[in-house]
Order: C-alpha cells, then structure tokens, then sequence
C-alpha cells in the first residue's frame, strides 16, 4: 500500500515502513506527525482512491527521526566583462519522517 502526500509545497510517494525527507516541520525526534493532505491512496490489490484534489478522510502518520540540514548549495553569478560577481551558499533545513501508516 502506497499514497501520495504534498507538504512543504511537493509530493510524495510514501509506502508504510520507508523514510522520506520533507520540508522542515515543527516537532522534534520522536513525535508523531500527520500529513493529511493525501492525493492518493492505492491499494496491494490494484484498487486506487484518487482525490478531487484530496482524498476524504485519509491520512499518513509517522514518527520525526531526524531533524536536520542537508547539504550545502553553492550559487555562482557572473556578468562577464562587467566585474560582477556574486556567490552564496544555502542549506535546506528538512526533517526526516518514518511512516508508520497510512490511513484512508
């Protein structure tokens, strides 16, 4: 069983048991968290629910396992000939959620 869940502006495809990293969300390591924006749901047997743009009802629920900062993006712009140069570094805070079950 799998679903299709949008947070932090993307989607997702979850499966019960499997880690997903996710825009920051508030909580901290070992908190339980709900995603209910869920776009999908489909089934071992083939039988989907497909939302109209969310399925009712349904709901993924997972632990917090890490907190954290992935790795540093470097951004370089250059205007040639004209002495213009800029560069800066960024790095995306996330949280790495467990999925425990999906519900719907």
């Amino acid at each position: 069983m799998y679903a299709v869940v949008r947070t932090g502006g993307r989607q997702f495809r979850v499966a019960q048991g499997e880690s997903v990293r996710v825009e920051k969300l508030p909580g901290g390591v070992g908190d339980t968290v709900e995603l209910a924006e869920v776009l999908l749901v489909a089934g071992d047997g083939g039988a989907e629910k497909l939302g109209a743009p969310l399925v009712a009802g349904a709901k993924v629920v997972g632990t917090i396992v890490a907190q954290g900062k992935g790795e540093k993006l470097t951004m370089f712009k250059m205007k040639r000939r004209k002495g213009y140069r800029r560069k800066y570094g960024h790095r995306q805070l996330y949280t790495e959620i467990r999925v425990d079950r999906i519900e719907g």
